[in-house]
Parts: C-alpha cells; structure tokens; sequence
C-alpha cells in the first residue's frame, strides 16, 4: 500500500507541475522587465522614441541613426529577458558598422503596454516594419531583419509576409517545444502549445536571402537547431559560426562576427 501512496503522490505532483507550466507558459518563455536601465542618450546617440498603436495597446520603439549616412537598417528583435534597455552593447556593434537601427519591445516588455505571447510579438514586428516604411520612409531593400534568440521567431513570421534586404537568424530554435522538451523531457508537447514560434516551418518559406548564426558552445538552444534551419532554408543563404556560450557569443566572436555579417550583408545588399 505504501507505494501505491508514494506512486499516486507522485503523480499528483507531476500533474500539478505540468498544468501550472501549461496555464502560466508565458511566465516561464517570456521574462519580461519593466525597468528601463540606460537609454541610447546616455550613449550619447542622436534618437527618436515612439509608441505604436497596436491592437489597443502601445508598443515602444527607438530609432537609432547611423553617424553617417546609410540606406542600410537593422529592424533588431532582441530575445526572451529583459527589454531594450539592455540591448544596448548590441546596438553599438550594429552602429559601429554604419548602419541604422530599429529596436522594439515586445508587448510587457519596457515601455510597451499589454501581455506578452507569440501573437503580440508578431503583431509588434509587422507594426514596427510597417513604420519604418510609411514614417521613416525607409526602403525595404535596404532593412535587414535581424532576430536573436526569441526574437527569430517574430523575425521569421515577418519575412513570410513581406520582403526584406536580408534575413538574420541568430542562436534560435527550430520551435519552442523542440528546446523544451531537450531541457525538461518529461514535460508533455502540450504544455507549451500557445506559443510554438515554428522557425523551422517558417523559415522554408522565406524568399529573402537568410544567414543563420549559431555557436557550438551554445548550451541553452544547441548548435544542430540553427544547422537544422539552415538546411531547411533557401539559396541564398548562409551560415555563421560564432564563438561563446548562448548570451556572449556575438560579443565573444568580436571581428569575426561583425566580418561574417557585414559579408554576407555586402553580398546581397549593394547599395
């Protein structure tokens, strides 16, 4: 009889966990803050904020000239904590290559108002690109998507439903049920259903030119997902290795980060 007890106590345990995961999964996928640490004048960057009506709700955005004049912009999407307060370092580098750039957060995030989940981020991303276009008038030949972590999966969604200069996928999943179930493997696939990110659906259908960046030493989201999308992505396309674990690898790679992108962004990007 003891074990039968220990056994249905167990049970009722796993059950209680893995409904908690499923009623509150976008706790646990999106960690979102509020705070506002830094602003890019205290880069002392020249840049205009702004607050998009999306859906009854605002979503909060920068954008960030180049010093120099460039028809070359990246629309950056930034990964699951945090806001863009903390993308700062990023952006420099983005900077430090002579481009203009466009950060966002997602809805919860920062200044942007609302919950967040995969149809928010997809709804932010398609009124960020749609701003860029008839406000600031940007071409869109010239804007090169650009997702990091989490942020790929709004990025992806965005190049199938418009045309971009480039498509930038860096250290992603293929789904988010793919990296669940490698971290957590007695969590059920339908615990994190309402927001699956199909980056591997997604990206077979983008047209755009699409590099794919990922590191060996990548812990958090393995190496074989960004191999697996690139496999599943269309000419052109490219792949980067980059150095460091998960959140260092961009900055870890130095030079050779900034060389692999601004390679393939010459190649498919003339003006």
């Amino acid at each position: 009889m003891i074990f039968l007890y220990i056994a249905a106590t167990l049970a009722s345990i796993y059950l209680i966990a893995i409904t908690t995961v499923f009623l509150f999964q976008e706790k646990f996928l999106f960690r979102a803050t509020r705070e506002m640490n830094k602003t890019p004048k205290d880069m002392g960057w020249t840049f205009q904020e702004t607050l998009l009506d999306v859906q009854g709700h605002k979503t909060h955005l920068w954008h960030i000239p180049a010093t120099q004049e460039t028809r070359r912009t990246i629309l950056f999407s930034h990964g699951n904590a945090g806001n863009i307060s903390d993308r700062l370092r990023s952006i420099s580098i983005f900077r430090d290559m002579g481009y203009n750039v466009i950060a966002y957060d997602y809805g919860g995030y920062g200044k942007s108002s609302g919950s967040p989940s995969e149809k928010r981020c997809c709804q932010d991303i398609r009124a960020v690109w749609d701003y860029a276009i008839s406000e600031l008038n940007y071409n869109p030949e010239h804007i090169i998507l650009h997702g990091r972590s989490l942020g790929a999966g709004p990025t992806a969604y965005l190049a199938t439903q418009i045309n971009a200069g480039i498509v930038i996928l860096e250290s992603t999943f293929t789904t988010i049920p793919d990296v669940t179930r490698r971290h957590y493997p007695l969590l059920p696939k339908w615990t994190l259903s309402r927001n699956q990110f199909n980056t591997l659906e997604r990206i077979s259908k983008i047209t755009t030119p699409v590099l794919v960046v990922h590191g060996k030493k990548d812990t958090l989201i393995p190496y074989a997902h960004g191999k697996k999308l690139y496999e599943n992505a269309n000419q052109p396309k490219g792949f980067l290795d980059i150095d460091g674990e998960h959140h260092e690898g961009f900055w870890m790679s130095g030079k050779d980060y900034t060389d692999g992108l601004k390679e393939f962004i010459d190649q498919h990007i003339t003006a």
